[in-house]
């Protein structure tokens, strides 16, 4: 049982369970939000971009082997995040996690501009691939302390009987980004010709992510360090080794966020890198028609995900993540025989199934993944738990999706695979205890 926090030094009594300042938890929500955005954009528009990467970096491959390249670099940006997790999460948990969030932003933000300025293989042959590896590993490694950092950092300032609506509203700005990416590449691909978006057209959406990494930057400069750290602190509690602490105390509680990070990554990325790709290749839409399909399903996440956060503050982070994940399996193979119909109404309505349940899934995991640990140790553990499953599930997604249709020769084979996933998260959350009334301060 947690103890309550007794009044010792500011860092307790104006911390994360007692003395909100709302316009410190607004300025935090902000600075938050804006790193998800960031971090979410830069993934996306690579996926939206796959098409005409593939042709440009892969031209010497046939369409499938290319498009295959391109989901496999991809996938490659995900062999980061495990390593950015335990150097990023230890750090966090060893200096702040203020200034490790600012250092995050400013690596995504330079990498995915990076990208927007590579020379394709035309311009210089093999090195253009190698270039694009690189720059994805640096935007996963980066990518890997963003979200179990933000949403620590939001759970640490919010009031506890908020708490999950905070971290719901700051998590939410992970659908945004996929949506203005679609419209971007939409626009760009309408306002342009062929020839002109393949030449500069698709780099215009890489290299908005430098003014927007900078104004993220610049946030988080300005917003103070975690009531919670500075608790761990006060209280000479800062691990030398928070990995070995972590994995030694909490082994449990790292399997469930490794559950429930497997749900939210498989389903994310299922729809954010692949669903577009899979409604003009393999079910032979048109690209407008996708784009705007997939945006509209994207828009119905983010505003359903605040919605079900709000209701695990009163029915508890279990229950709600039990549900969504049950609705995820009944659902997952009517979406995708839906969207076989190949029509912008059946596009619509089987995204938005999937958008809907994944949204009720994001609300109360963004608050379970960081409340499943303690202060000390939060950043570490939450981090390697959820990275290793979005590097397993979710950068894998597109591959995984590609590979199963081409072996099966069935278009609902995804489907099944996201029933699997989601019956044996729903065996893990059997297990997990409920979070949502937990202290997030250092026991005393």
């Amino acid at each position: 049982m947690t103890a309550e926090p007794s009044a010792v030094g500011s860092a307790r009594t104006g911390g994360a369970d007692r003395g909100h300042d709302p316009r410190t938890v607004r300025k935090v929500m902000t600075a938050s939000a804006i790193g998800h955005f960031v971090e979410w954009y830069d993934f996306a528009v690579y996926a939206y971009a796959a098409p005409v990467i593939a042709t440009l970096f892969f031209p010497n491959a046939n369409t499938f082997v290319a498009l295959l390249s391109t989901f496999a670099v991809y996938a490659v940006g995900f062999v980061m995040r495990p390593i950015g997790a335990f150097l990023l999460g230890s750090l966090g948990d060893r200096i702040g996690r203020k200034r490790v969030l600012a250092g995050v932003i400013l690596m995504m933000g330079c990498a995915t501009t990076g990208i927007g300025l590579l020379p394709t293989y035309d311009m210089i042959g093999v090195l253009a691939p190698v270039l694009l590896v690189v720059l994805r590993l640096a935007q996963g490694f980066s990518a890997a302390g963003e979200t179990i950092g933000s949403n620590s950092f939001v759970a640490e300032h919010a009031p506890r009987e908020r708490r999950g609506f905070a971290v719901g509203m700051v998590y939410t700005w992970s659908n945004l980004p996929p949506v203005l990416a679609a419209l971007l590449v939409w626009f760009l691909t309408g306002a342009t010709s062929s020839g002109d978006y393949e030449s500069w057209g698709w780099r215009v959406p890489f290299l908005l992510g430098a003014p927007l990494a900078v104004v993220g930057l610049y946030i988080r400069t300005r917003v103070d360090e975690s009531p919670a750290f500075a608790a761990v602190k006060e209280a000479k509690r800062v691990s030398a080794a928070p990995i070995r602490t972590v994995w030694r105390d909490h082994r449990k509680e790292m399997g469930v966020c490794f559950g429930i990070a497997a749900v939210a990554s498989l389903g994310y990325y299922s729809l954010t890198g692949y669903f577009f790709t899979y409604l003009t290749v393999t079910i032979k839409m048109g690209e407008s028609a996708a784009l705007l399909s997939n945006s509209i399903a994207l828009t119905v996440t983010f505003l359903t995900v605040p919605l079900a956060a709000a209701l695990s503050d009163r029915i508890g982070r279990k229950r709600g993540l039990q549900l969504a994940a049950a609705l995820n399996a009944l659902l997952a193979v009517p979406a995708y025989l839906l969207a076989g119909q190949a029509n912008l109404t059946s596009a619509i309505i089987s995204q938005g199934l999937l958008a809907f349940s994944l949204g009720l899934f994001f609300g109360p995991a963004g608050a379970a993944f960081v409340e499943l640990f303690p202060a000390h140790t939060r950043y570490s553990g939450a981090s390697i738990s959820y990275n290793l499953a979005f590097t397993l599930f979710g950068g894998t997604a597109p591959l995984l999706s590609i590979f199963l249709i081409e072996q099966t020769g069935s278009t609902i084979a995804p489907a099944w695979y996201v029933v699997a996933v989601s019956v044996a998260a729903l065996l893990v959350i059997a297990r997990m205890p409920e979070t949502s009334r937990r202290s997030m301060l250092p026991d005393e």
